[in-house]
């Protein structure tokens, strides 16, 4: 075998357009070995004799040895994380599919996920070109549906139904709903149902973003070269930066002066409470002083939010771009819809508009030309007959005529919201041409608004926390790039078990082992106690974090906590001079504190550690800690569920309860963390990705009080140095007694076993 190369390939050509292309060579395909496709060509294995034929007839030439490896390494990249996003995408349809077989609609709406017995109506159209339509009905729907998520549309069987919208309102009895394009005529009527939904969206884009990256050309083919290893990343040089935030300390200024100096990227790691988004906005405002137009993205629409909050603070022009029901309420007038509304052009599309609907119900007085009475005749021969005062095809003249006005004054409407669909995508582009910085989710960096928009710098938060195809997304769309993140906390969630070892491997992490000297580490947190923060800095930090003198010894006392009853058991974890506990279970008999599994479900739950977790927030709370200020967070979601039950009936519903993945970036002033974990055995499962612990023991800001079995949890070296260091630094109880917890205890116990999996 030879290989050649053919030129004149772009996205989303295949293989298979490629032995086309040959075959027009009389190339036949079984003369054709690997084909690879990269930097706008073809790199085919052919046969000697049809290599000659190509070369002579000038569609190939032969490849340089550069090129070649070149096009083979972009290629393989490619497709592997094609079919890693594929794979993704597949499990999450399945997972979805698979719970909407296996339960019940009723059971559905049971766990929030889907509303019943919907009757829709049109509810007009939003900015932007959307079409909205109210679903409502007399009963009162409680769901974890919520404003933002995309939903499944059906008659009752989702399955069968491939309409999907965005939920941009909810009231207690109503969720309106915003179609791309007009929604059929069945979705107004009865007996709606609508599901929670994966956001196949995201995974397009990645698609997407994958070919740019294949074929890419100058700029972007040199970043991507980087990326992928074909090439060394120039070093970075520090700045002289006159800092708009004076306050920064010596290592986030380090990490600003280096990221401004970085040819093609820089990575900044920030461990928990460093002020990692607070460093990005600095590299931010000063791109803005140099004048460069930036990208700033984030993976959640949360983080998104707080980058540009933190950006108008300082006076720069920033648009939020994405859909507006994912922004937080407080910055809707920055979003590229409410910046559309503003703008001149867009009143002139509304007239244009008010315009062409007054002409449809003047079109609608006459015959629309249905098959009944077109008959098979073009629009141009009805119109041509009606001038003519001429029937056709046993349609008679009046009707002909009808249908001619209709035509006419159809065309009239489209061209006039044609017009004003040119002046608002006008508008769009001055009010992105305008602005300074871009902020958007990465999966919204690949909308197609964005396409032909120059940034000289794309600027990305949870880089740790978002699949390498996902950060492609922006990359894709600048000249260099800055990514903060922390590679020792929690990936992002994969649910392709298939899938999961490579594309829970994220750039960030990546290349930060890679290339190590672009990057900067921030070494101050702002968050935690010293205690608090002792154990992770030591275990995962290399002992490089100080806890600034802001934080380093504060308490629940500094915040008007009371003492706990000293004749409480529990008084000393409940201390508020106390930052650090631990409540060991290991005393108790095995029957009470062993953990248990629910018919159907993969998690687990521990109704003791649950009930000293709602027990020790009730005790806090009642200390005088709001009820707002503390969190209970747990590795499990049947653990989840099981204490949200629980705070439910002691009324304490504005305790949150959440899972450790959930929680990561958070903060609380206090958290209570259950663990679950208590077998014979000393398995701990999914507790072994340590970042899980990580994650977990960094949350609070002035107390954390572990629940677990110190005997089962110790069987791992690490969890055994984390309750050896709370014995030495904090305060470790082994409770004998369960009287207090009696009644949290046995209405623990006796939560039915149906609850989420």
């Amino acid at each position: 075998m030879e290989e050649v190369l053919i030129e004149g390939f772009g996205p989303g050509d295949t293989p298979k357009d490629v032995l086309n292309r040959l075959r027009d060579h009389r190339v036949n395909p079984s003369e054709v070995g690997k084909i690879w496709l990269a930097n706008g060509a073809a790199l085919c294995e052919v046969r000697p004799g049809a290599a000659r034929r190509l070369l002579r007839s000038g569609s190939a030439r032969r490849p340089g040895e550069d090129e070649a490896r070149e096009i083979k390494a972009v290629d393989e990249y490619v497709r592997r994380f094609q079919r890693l996003v594929q794979l993704e995408r597949e499990a999450e349809m399945k997972a979805m599919e698979e719970e909407i077989k296996r339960l019940s609609g009723r059971e559905r709406e049971e766990k929030g996920r889907a509303v019943l017995n919907l009757r829709g109506t049109r509810a007009g159209r939003e900015v932007g070109g959307y079409y909205l339509v109210k679903y409502g009905r007399r009963e009162e729907i409680d769901t974890q549906i919520s404003v933002g998520d995309l939903v499944l549309v059906s008659r009752g069987d989702p399955l069968k139904s491939d309409l999907t919208g965005t939920v941009v309102e909810k009231t207690r009895r109503s969720i309106t709903v915003a179609f791309e394009n007009p929604p059929p005529k069945w979705a107004l009527g009865k007996g709606i149902r609508l599901d929670l939904y994966a956001n196949d969206v995201t995974f397009q884009r990645m698609m997407e973003a994958l070919e740019r990256i294949r074929h890419a050309e100058g700029r972007l083919r040199e970043l991507r070269n980087a990326i992928i290893g074909l090439r060394e990343p120039k070093e970075a040089s520090p700045e002289d930066v006159d800092f708009v935030d004076r306050e920064l300390n010596r290592s986030q200024k380090e990490a600003v002066r280096y990221s401004l100096g970085a040819p093609d990227f820089f990575l900044i790691h920030g461990p928990p409470g460093t002020g990692k988004t607070r460093t990005l906005t600095e590299v931010i405002v000063q791109e803005v002083r140099r004048g460069n137009k930036v990208l700033a993205t984030a993976e959640s629409n949360v983080a998104a939010d707080n980058l540009l909050e933190n950006l108008l603070e300082r006076g720069v022009n920033a648009v939020r771009v994405g859909h507006p029901a994912r922004v937080s309420k407080r910055l809707k007038e920055r979003t590229l819809s409410a910046l559309v509304e503003e703008h001149p052009l867009y009143e002139k599309a509304e007239r244009l508009r008010e315009k062409a609907r007054k002409l449809m119900k003047e079109r609608d007085r006459y015959q629309r030309p249905v098959p009944r009475w077109r008959r098979g005749m073009s629009d141009e021969m009805i119109l041509r007959l009606a001038k003519q005062g001429r029937g056709a095809r046993g349609v008679p003249p009046r009707i002909i005529k009808s249908m001619a006005q209709w035509i006419r004054l159809n065309r009239k409407v489209e061209k006039l919201f044609e017009k004003a669909e040119e002046l608002e995508e006008k508008a769009v582009r001055e009010i992105l041409e305008e602005a300074e910085v871009v902020v958007t989710t990465n999966a919204s960096a690949g909308l197609e608004f964005l396409d032909g928009i120059e940034f000289d710098v794309a600027v990305i938060d949870e880089g740790s926390q978002a699949t390498e195809p996902s950060v492609l997304i922006p990359i894709t769309r600048a000249k260099r790039f800055v990514i903060a993140g922390d590679h020792k906390q929690l990936p992002p969630t994969i649910l392709s078990e298939e899938a999961e070892p490579e594309l829970s491997r994220t750039l960030f992490e990546r290349l930060i082992e890679e290339h190590p000297r672009l990057s900067r580490m921030l070494r101050v947190q702002y968050r935690m106690h010293e205690d608090i923060m002792e154990f992770p800095n030591r275990e995962f930090y290399e002992g490089k974090l100080e806890a600034h003198e802001s934080v380093r010894h504060h308490t629940l006392a500094d915040l008007g906590v009371a003492e706990p009853d000293a004749e409480e058991p529990w008084s000393r974890v409940l201390d508020p001079e106390e930052p650090l506990g631990f409540v060991d279970t290991s005393g108790l008999p095995e029957r009470v504190r062993r953990e248990r599994r629910r018919p159907g479900s993969k998690s687990r739950e521990n109704p003791l550690e649950a009930a000293i977790s709602v027990f020790l927030v009730e005790r806090l709370v009642e200390q005088g800690l709001p009820a707002d200020d503390v969190a209970i967070i747990t590795p499990y979601d049947d653990q989840v569920d099981l204490i949200s039950r629980l705070l439910r009936e002691r009324d304490l519903e504005d305790v949150e309860v959440n899972s450790v993945d959930g929680f990561q970036g958070r903060e609380k002033e206090a958290i209570i963390v259950s663990f679950v974990r208590s077998n014979p055995e000393g398995r701990v499962g999914f507790l072994e990705d340590l970042r899980r612990l990580n994650v977990a023991i960094t949350r609070p800001r002035r107390k954390l009080v572990c629940v677990g079995d110190a005997e089962t949890l110790s069987s791992h070296p690490t969890y055994r140095r984390f309750i050896d260091h709370v014995r030495e630094r904090g305060v470790l109880i082994k409770p004998t007694s369960l009287r207090p917890l009696a009644p949290l205890l046995d209405a623990a116990r006796a939560v039915p076993s149906g609850g989420r999996g």
